[in-house]
């Protein structure tokens, strides 16, 4: 039987997903019908899909779904835009806490900015030309010049599936300092692709702006990507403990939907 199911879209910075209220848990997708959905060209069209779920305690629970359909680690773009589809809900008013795959986090929503507190980084890899780290998401960042001509798809293709990164594989930031901004673009893994904006490779760029004294200011690093403006605000003690990190941003409602979950026999395309 074909299963209609009820579906928000979100985006922000032009990071967009597919937001289901699963706080009855009466649904259950198969990893064809989330690739199904995010599809751009058969579905609805997103980076990623997000359950909301009720959990004893908090507010809600966050389930994240690349557009590859398998579950994904934290999404700092995702956190932002579930929390505004909280409060679209009416779950919340201003200020959340809420369960995602890294941990608990909190937010805080403005209108329609949201902050969204990260985890604290306390290992940093630093390489001959590049830094690896882990923002709830494990991200590889390279400093590069002209990044607006720059082949980040064939370039990230590269380091993401090298023989390091192959079979978990990783997010690839290339980023340049711009007068008073940071430039960050994004090949994203689960994606596969460039997306327009990723909330923890913005974090991680912000961190290794930090550690490399090419923030914008002190503890804030303005960051510029391809989908619009976001804001890491951070505390650091010793070399490479970093805390206290905040992702700011907006998170804007796109339009809601009902939709019918295709056949077995046309998700077969996507197996």
């Amino acid at each position: 039987m074909i299963q209609q199911i009820e579906c928000y879209k979100y985006q922000g910075t032009g990071n967009d997903f597919v937001l289901i209220d699963n706080r009855l848990k009466n649904i259950s997708l198969t990893p064809e019908e989330i690739k199904w959905l995010c599809n751009r060209r058969f579905g609805i069209g997103a980076d990623g899909l997000m359950l909301l779920e009720s959990e004893i305690g908090i507010d809600f629970k966050m389930i994240y779904y690349n557009s590859d359909g398998k579950e994904g680690s934290m999404c700092g773009n995702g956190g932002r835009c579930i929390t505004a589809f909280a409060k679209k809900l009416g779950i919340i008013s201003s200020e959340v806490k809420f369960l995602a795959v890294d941990g608990i986090h909190h937010a805080k929503i403005k209108q329609e900015v949201v902050s969204l507190k990260m985890n604290d980084v306390r290992e940093i890899e630093w390489g001959a030309d590049f830094f690896y780290l882990n923002t709830g998401s494990p991200h590889y960042i390279k400093f590069v010049s002209d990044l607006e001509h720059f082949d980040v798809v064939g370039e990230g293709k590269k380091i993401r599936y090298n023989n390091r990164f192959f079979e978990d594989g990783t997010n690839v930031n290339f980023i340049e300092k711009k007068d008073d901004e940071l430039f960050v673009r994004t090949y994203e893994r689960g994606v596969e692709n460039e997306t327009l904006s990723c909330g923890t490779g913005a974090t991680a760029a912000a961190i290794v702006a930090g550690l490399t004294s090419q923030s914008t200011d002190k503890n804030n690093c303005k960051i510029k990507t391809l989908g619009g403006n976001l804001n890491v605000t951070f505390d650091r003690v010793l070399q490479n403990t970093f805390y206290n990190i905040w992702l700011e941003g907006d998170a804007h409602f796109v339009f809601k939907t009902h939709i019918n979950l295709p056949s077995t026999e046309t998700l077969s395309i996507f197996r």
